[in-house]
């Protein structure tokens, strides 16, 4: 279970928000949403443990996520706004290093069959550099596969996607909700889930 109590975000003299909780559990998903600058990425980055609030804490089971350290990054999958694809590297070798970089290393075959359950198929062996922007986002996408971790932190995951990689994608969010994972995620638009979705609206 994941617990957020009371947390507040300060940019230079600037309360972004503050008083925020919640209480995540197994097999549910937590769409955060607000307008530009409200401070989803922020919050998202504090869950993480990747930058500490002016006021609140977060708790991973019980205990606080800054005691735990490796043990909760170790249940922790954190996919960034960037992606952090390598433009001279193949869609294929750039999923087997971030697999490997998580301490995840999977073989080649395990690594084309994600790509390919992202929709791209025939482009495991081409450079990121001539992908479109989509493509690169799918990429990127396949350590939801390749990583075996609890919790997914994914900031706006559906940037550059068309419709039939949203579809995808909530198919595969869909299913780790259903083996008892967790979803944290930005968007602005409204994911077709079919598992237990709660909202949290930053203003």
């Amino acid at each position: 279970m994941l617990e957020a109590s009371n947390l507040e975000c300060v940019r230079g003299e600037k309360s972004l928000f503050r008083g925020v909780s919640f209480r995540l559990e197994a097999g549910t998903c937590l769409m955060v949403q607000g307008a530009n600058g409200s401070g989803k990425t922020s919050l998202l980055r504090m869950l993480c443990g990747l930058s500490q609030p002016a006021a609140g804490e977060v708790r991973w089971n019980g205990a606080p996520i800054g005691k735990l350290a490796e043990d909760y990054r170790g249940e922790l999958l954190y996919c960034g706004h960037a992606g952090a694809v390598k433009d001279e590297l193949t869609a294929l070798e750039n999923a087997r290093i971030s697999a490997t970089l998580a301490g995840a290393p999977v073989d080649e075959e395990s690594a084309r069959t994600a790509l390919r359950q992202l929709g791209l198929k025939g482009r495991e062996d081409l450079p990121a550099r001539v992908l479109s922007a989509g493509q690169k986002r799918r990429v990127a996408l396949t350590r939801l596969l390749l990583e075996k971790r609890k919790l997914w932190v994914l900031d706006e995951p559906l940037t550059a996607l068309d419709r039939a990689a949203v579809t995808n994608l909530c198919g595969v969010i869909d299913a780790h909700l259903a083996g008892g994972g967790m979803v944290i995620l930005t968007s602005h638009q409204e994911l077709p889930l079919t598992g237990r979705v709660e909202h949290l609206r930053l203003d």
